[in-house]
Formats: structure tokens, C-alpha cells, sequence
């Protein structure tokens, strides 16, 4: 557990533990609309939150005036409220929610710079979104003064964070910061102790429209001391070394409980481009939710392999996959856009 200046400890739960609610953010950056075309982002973000919504709550924050537009494609189920907005990636510039034995829920609201001055200042109402669903969530808000998004970080529940250096570590973020420092402090928030550091991401997530390399395209936890990891098979694809040096770090890494993690690889699908430029599809890129998983598809032959592999290792969970390609071209995936709000009860 992580003391707070409030006085409480607070943990990030396992994303695979029960929750509350998912919360997104409605496609309205006008260099994604206009990148894949308006209607084409706007059914895409919400096939997502209507597929979630048949498992749990689905709260779709809005910009004002444009809840009549996000009404025409998503489902009764989910529900809306209008707050501004830049960008649609609900996952990064959102609270990282985490509790406390009593039961208390908060939010950690890191400081958002739009992935390193990526989308700043024009997207700067992003910085502020944290805070507003802290305050619609009941959530107490927990400001930290670290530069990180939640797609930068996984947790397994129980003391052990995946990282990787090329975004906790790149001067575009926290130039003044040690990796002691940093690491100290998502440690301090999340409530864990042991960090797994990958060296970087996948090549087209270093671009323009990138994040430097995420931690949710390359590997997640999907029970205490399994991890599942993005693999490239070809030899001659640039991301080919990279997922194989990856992989190798993740097999030979102990978690906090002193466990030695297995490793279940999910090759990519095939090579997709927008515009001549690759995309970095993952099916690590998922999202738990009460009695589900919403996997990422690509029309591709890998997706009904990886169906199967979620399928067996979760003979208990209904897996849902989700046509994600035009989520990817906008830069991100399924776990991008979304973030789970916790479930808490006290003791």
C-alpha cells in the first residue's frame, strides 16, 4: 500500500478484479476525425462502449453541445455528461483509480502534458478531465507531479508494475526526474513495490501521433504472475527485435511475490498502414470487464487465435471482440479508450 498526503494507503486494484463502471471519452481531436473520417471514429469508440456496456456501466464524457451526436451511435445503455475535451483517450488523461482498505476510492490525476507536447496547448482541456471524473465518481483526487498516462503503466493487484523506459524516462515528460525518482512515486501511488521496466515500444508508437512506446501494446498482466506480451514473428519487421527482446526481459523477471512470470505470446496481425504509415496493432491493446473481455479485432486470421487463447484462459469470462482497426489508425486501442472505475466495498 501507498501513503497519501491524506493521510490513507491506497492500492491499484487488478484491472481483472470487479467493477464499478467504465468511463471514455467521445472522438472530437479534429486531426483524428479528419485523419480517419468523422463517422468512421464515431461508430468505432462506440461499438466499444456498447459492447462493454452488456457487461457493466459505460459513462461517455462528452464536449458540451455534442451529446445529441454521441446519442445517434451509442446504445441506451450508456450513459453521457458533457465536460470539455481534446482527445478521446480516456485511458491516459483520466484518473488512475485506486483504493483503500476501508473501501475509499480515489484517483490519481497525474500531470498531463499531452505525451510529451504532442497535443499541447491545443488539447490542453485533456489536463483537466481527471479531476472532473474524480468529482463524478465520488473519487477523491490524488495530484501527482510525475508527467505519465495510464496507458503507460499495468499493475497485477498485488505489488508488481510494467513500465517502459522510453516514456517514463524520456525527456519530453520528466527531464528533471531519476528512474529512482519515478519509480518511487508511481510506487507511492499505485501501491506497488516491484517494477519490470521493457526498454521501448513498437515503432509506430514513436511517431507524431504516438505515445514513445506504452506499456498497454506490449505486455499486461492477466492473472498474478501471467503475463501476456505483443509478439512479432517476422524477421524483417522493425518491431521484430523489440518484441523479442521484451518477451525475453518478461520471462526472466520475478514479480513481487518472488514468482517467476509465464509468458503467453499474441503475435500481431497483419501489418496494416494509414496513409503508407504502419499502424502498431496489438491484441494485448484489451479490456476486462465483469464477466468479459472486449478483445481488439483486425479482419485478420490471428483474431479467431486469439479468441482461443482468451478462451481458455478464462473458461469463466464471455470474450467479445471488437472490430479496432480505425481505433489504431487514430493512434491507440480498446484499452486506450477506456479506463475501469473500480469496485469497492469496506470492510
Amino acid at each position: 500500500m501507498s501513503d497519501t498526503p491524506s493521510g490513507q494507503a491506497y492500492r491499484m486494484p487488478a484491472e481483472w478484479t470487479r467493477h464499478r463502471r467504465t468511463w471514455m471519452a467521445w472522438p472530437c481531436n479534429p486531426t483524428l476525425l479528419e485523419g480517419i473520417g468523422p463517422q468512421k471514429a464515431f461508430a468505432a469508440w462506440a461499438s466499444v462502449a456498447n459492447a462493454i456496456a452488456d457487461f457493466e456501466p459505460v459513462v461517455m464524457v462528452v464536449p458540451p453541445g455534442r451529446t445529441e451526436e454521441a446519442r445517434r451511435y451509442l446504445s441506451a445503455a450508456v450513459e453521457t455528461v458533457e465536460q470539455p475535451l481534446g482527445d478521446s483517450w480516456m485511458r491516459d488523461f483520466g484518473p488512475t483509480f485506486v483504493i483503500a482498505d476501508d473501501g475509499t476510492l480515489a484517483g490519481v490525476d497525474w500531470t498531463f502534458n499531452g505525451w510529451g507536447g504532442r497535443t499541447f496547448p491545443e488539447a490542453s482541456a485533456d489536463a483537466e478531465v481527471a479531476a472532473f471524473v474524480c468529482r463524478q465518481a465520488g473519487a477523491e483526487r490524488l495530484p501527482s507531479k510525475l508527467v505519465n498516462e495510464g496507458g503507460g503503466i499495468h499493475v497485477d493487484g498485488e505489488g508488481t508494475l510494467l513500465l517502459t523506459e522510453s516514456v517514463q524516462l524520456n525527456r519530453n515528460r520528466n527531464p528533471s526526474w531519476t528512474r529512482e525518482e519515478i519509480e518511487a512515486e508511481l510506487h507511492r501511488r499505485l501501491g506497488t513495490e516491484t517494477a519490470i521496466w521493457l526498454p521501448r515500444g513498437l515503432v509506430a508508437d514513436t511517431s507524431a501521433f504516438g505515445t514513445d512506446g506504452h506499456i498497454d501494446t506490449l505486455a499486461c498482466f492477466v492473472r498474478p504472475g501471467v503475463v501476456v506480451a505483443h509478439g512479432q514473428p517476422d524477421p524483417g519487421h522493425p518491431d521484430h527485435e523489440t518484441s523479442r527482446e521484451n518477451i525475453e526481459i518478461l520471462k526472466g523477471s520475478t514479480d513481487a511475490k518472488g514468482r517467476r512470470l509465464e509468458v503467453i505470446v499474441l503475435d500481431a496481425p497483419a501489418e496494416r498502414y494509414l496513409d503508407g504509415e504502419p499502424l502498431s496493432c496489438s491484441y494485448v491493446n484489451f479490456s476486462f470487464v465483469n464477466g468479459g473481455v472486449v478483445l481488439c479485432g483486425f479482419d485478420d486470421p490471428k483474431d479467431a487465435e486469439t479468441v482461443a487463447i482468451f478462451e481458455r484462459l478464462f473458461p469463466d469470462r464471455r470474450i467479445v471482440q471488437v472490430p479496432a482497426t480505425p481505433i489504431f489508425e487514430g493512434g491507440g486501442g480498446i484499452h486506450c479508450i477506456t479506463q475501469q472505475e473500480p469496485a469497492v466495498e469496506a470492510p
